[in-house]
């Protein structure tokens, strides 16, 4: 989906890591949010409450989950994250990724 439509957009940014991670927050008309950002070069690692989907929508980065081993993930791709759980990304190329907050 290349547009999400009818949201409401929380003006202020998220900023992490120094700026290098950056997003807004989206939320749905039936409680659900998302977020829209970016991630510039570098290794960073999130923690995650809730059950995500991360859709990455252009660039790449390397991939480390839970139990697993580091993965190439690029453009087009997308990898879920378990809910209280932490994961870790080197980004590779600048990349723009949309993150599905499941419930």
């Amino acid at each position: 989906m290349s547009q999400f439509d009818n949201v409401s957009i929380k003006q202020s940014a998220n900023i992490y890591f120094d700026g290098k991670v950056t997003s807004r927050s989206l939320t749905f008309s039936d409680g659900t949010t998302k977020s829209l950002g970016v991630m510039l070069p570098g290794a960073y690692e999130f923690g995650a409450n809730e059950e995500e989907l991360m859709e990455i929508v252009s660039g790449k980065l390397e991939l480390l989950l839970p139990g697993s081993e580091w993965q190439t993930i690029i453009g087009g791709e997308s990898f879920g994250v378990p809910a209280n759980s932490s994961f870790k990304v080197k980004v590779i190329e600048i990349t723009d990724y949309t993150c599905h907050y499941i419930k």
